[in-house]
């Protein structure tokens, strides 16, 4: 089976890798639809210059793919994927893949009656291919039971080339719904976790004073039978740090721990992708640039036999839904 993809929306530069990484799992992208001219479409057809732009949504819903990536203003991305749906196609969003918990319960409704897939592209864990070694550690019982995760997501704000809806709380839904999805994504994962509760959760607007929607700094404590997590998250990289944000993942096991060291080592080794391994037997440092990306290539598999094994569902919706229930939290405060 030859599997074809369409990209919807280009707001977000995750589209890029979306794209390449799943042609390079054999899904062929047969074109792409955008609405204007986002700062992001010279990148996009500079990386894929031979594809197709859609004259209108409808065109490209009407072009028979088998799966739609989605990138689009994060509050579009609900009813872009309700779209696909409806024209019988699988979806995987960027993430947040959607803002609002009526936006999650719509995707729900949609999955359920159209039997297709929703997958949300986690990126700080399906496109580090530390994570993928990570997570093969964690299964060899190399740290023992996991017990504790602590995610950091800082991020670089570049604020002189944000569009103004990257400023807007009702187009980007907080910084909670938005980037700490990628570390509640990882405390489930590496957890096993299917059920969490959010027990802290905070936002600030330390340094943005003149976009008083906006919000550079979030927390979350989030718990589950299987263990706890910290999460921060923020926009406070600084200028000199040769990549967008210094992302860090470290997991406390019972008989060791891991940390993941994904763009950079500050200080260390160069390039990305460093994981340290602590245990009974070894303290070490692993290059694990070579690891691979399973996400993408499990995702096509899904596709063509209406399995799960990129990623289940239940642990989609999981995620979004915690995401926003942190975000609701920090908001009443």
């Amino acid at each position: 089976m030859s599997l074809t993809s369409i990209a919807l929306g280009l707001d977000h530069r995750h589209i890029y890798g979306m794209t390449e990484n799943m042609e390079k799992a054999g899904v062929k992208c047969l074109g792409f639809w955008t609405e204007g001219s986002p700062e992001t479409l010279a990148g996009f057809r500079k990386r894929f210059p031979d594809l197709k732009r859609f004259a209108s949504l409808e065109e490209a819903l009407d072009c028979g793919a088998d799966l739609a990536l989605i990138s689009a203003i994060p509050v579009d991305r609900a009813a872009l994927t309700l779209c696909a749906m409806a024209h019988g196609m699988d979806v995987m969003s960027d993430k947040p893949g959607c803002t609002t918990l009526a936006q999650l319960e719509q995707i729900k409704g949609a999955v359920a009656k159209t039997g297709r897939i929703w997958s949300v592209n986690f990126s700080e864990r399906f496109e580090t291919p530390v994570s993928t070694r990570a997570s093969e550690l964690v299964v060899e019982g190399a740290i023992g039971k996991v017990v504790q995760t602590v995610g950091l997501g800082p991020h670089r704000l570049n604020r002189a080339t944000r569009p103004d809806w990257f400023f807007r709380k009702d187009c980007f839904g907080g910084i909670l719904t938005d980037i700490a999805s990628h570390q509640i994504d990882q405390f489930l994962h590496y957890t096993g976790s299917t059920e969490a509760e959010i027990t802290r959760a905070f936002t600030a607007n330390y340094a943005n004073p003149a976009s008083q929607e906006f919000q550079d700094f979030g927390e979350i404590n989030i718990s589950s039978d299987k263990g706890t997590g910290y999460i921060r998250v923020d926009w406070f990289t600084p200028e000199a740090l040769p990549i967008w944000g210094d992302g860090r993942l470290t997991i406390l096991g019972t008989e060791g721990y891991l940390e993941l060291r994904k763009y950079a080592d500050v200080g260390g080794s160069k390039g990305t992708d460093h994981l340290i391994l602590v245990n009974g037997t070894r303290c070490e440092k692993i290059d694990a640039a070579d690891a691979g990306l399973p996400y993408f290539t499990l995702l096509a598999h899904d596709i063509e036999h209406r399995s799960e094994t990129a990623m289940t569902q239940a642990h989609c919706f999981k995620v979004m839904e915690l995401a926003l229930h942190a975000q609701a939290l920090a908001d009443a405060q």
